[in-house]
């Protein structure tokens, strides 16, 4: 699901890109896209958001390698593990602002300048994919609890 989400995001990506390619020749044919900053601003921010789970999934979030480049193996699983619970604990306090920030943008009625889109729209959009993400940190952080498997020196 994880994956699909991302793949989503790639989606909502090729989006952005399109609406920026009728902007482009919108402009030249003198018709330009209306809120098209608006739309991509928006998208790019949604689509970022679903990439998160996948990469703290696949650990392809940025890590500082020049602490563990001479590190043994017990202390890149300490450093791991505490990078686990850190990002579940970051996961579940950016659910928890960015629910905080949604109900903030919906209240005071919050829109976009152009096309009026509510932006309590983009916060809402950004929600599964952060509770995806605290899916992600926990499976990580089980993962870094296992003990590593011993190979067969046979």
């Amino acid at each position: 699901m994880i994956t699909a989400w991302a793949i989503l995001g790639g989606g909502i990506i090729l989006a952005v890109v399109a609406v920026n390619v009728l902007t482009v020749l919108g402009g030249i044919i003198g018709r330009p896209f209306p809120g098209d900053f608006e739309l991509t601003q928006m998208g790019v921010a949604i689509a970022a958001f679903a990439f998160l789970p996948y990469c703290q999934l696949t650990g392809a979030n940025v890590s500082a390698d020049i602490f563990t480049s001479g590190a043994g193996p017990r202390l890149i699983s300490i450093f791991t593990l505490v990078a686990s619970v850190v990002a579940l604990l970051f996961s579940i306090l950016l659910v928890r602002q960015v629910f905080l920030g949604m109900g903030s943008q919906r209240e005071f009625s919050y829109v976009t300048a152009i096309l009026s889109i509510p932006t309590w729209w983009a916060y809402l959009a950004a929600i599964p994919s952060l509770v995806l993400l605290v899916l992600a940190s926990a499976i990580t952080l089980l993962e870094s609890l296992r003990p590593p498997s011993r190979g067969n020196s046979a």
